[in-house]
């Protein structure tokens, strides 16, 4: 598939984030990656299945969450990555930008949350239940979400690894609170980062059929 790359900064909570975007030809709807503690866009298994979500028709938006003073300050003290309010409200920001300025045109936006970043994910999508329609975690901690997940609306896939037995914990008690379309699937055989052969594919899957599902405009019935 034919897919356009291009690198752009995008205004988000008072600060300039640099961002990588793949455009498809005819995208089928957005996502917005938010990654873990300590990452970044160039996060190699976010874009793993970025690439996988592109080869299904999916545009994607890589971002650094963190200015480079902010991230210089965070390996030093570990605090920011677990700012949930400030990474959301940035999040936010940029699901704003893109409905403004449109590099997918009309598509409509997912989010794509790893670890922490599933967190602010979640925050961001109840703070932007118009504009946001799914989000999919991968070994997130939606339980740091907090109060906000009872006011998702966009349709939610948990996914957790098999051997990631706290994290698989978290999220049932995150799933319980849920109130939108949500589901909580294991990945067997995978730990916390995915790193086993052939469970961040499957990961990749997951997500994009779940987008597919949830962002792809649906034919109106008869």
């Amino acid at each position: 598939m034919d897919v356009r790359g291009e690198a752009v900064t995008i205004p988000a909570g008072g600060v300039l984030l640099p961002a990588d975007l793949l455009v498809p030809a005819e995208p089928v709807g957005a996502v917005l990656f938010a990654h873990g503690s300590g990452s970044s866009r160039h996060s190699p298994r976010n874009a793993t299945v970025a690439h996988q979500l592109n080869g299904a028709g999916l545009g994607t938006v890589l971002v650094d969450l963190l200015t480079p003073a902010e991230d210089e300050l965070d390996a030093v003290t570990a605090e920011l990555r677990f700012d949930i309010g400030l990474l959301a409200d940035r999040l936010a920001g940029i699901v704003d930008w893109l409905a403004t300025e449109r590099p997918f045109g009309a598509s409509p936006v997912g989010l794509f949350g790893a670890s922490t970043g599933a967190a602010a994910a979640l925050v961001a999508a109840a703070r932007r239940p118009d504009l946001v329609r799914a989000v999919v975690s991968r070994g997130g901690r939606p339980d740091l979400a907090g109060s906000a997940l009872g006011q998702v609306r966009a349709a939610t896939l948990l996914l957790v690894g098999g051997l990631d037995e706290q994290v698989i914990t978290l999220n049932e008690h995150a799933l319980g609170q849920l109130t939108s379309r949500s589901e909580l699937r294991v990945i067997p055989g995978a730990t916390h980062l995915f790193e086993e052969p052939g469970t961040l594919d499957q990961v990749a899957e997951a997500a994009a059929g779940w987008f597919h599902d949830h962002l792809h405009p649906q034919p109106a019935s008869a």
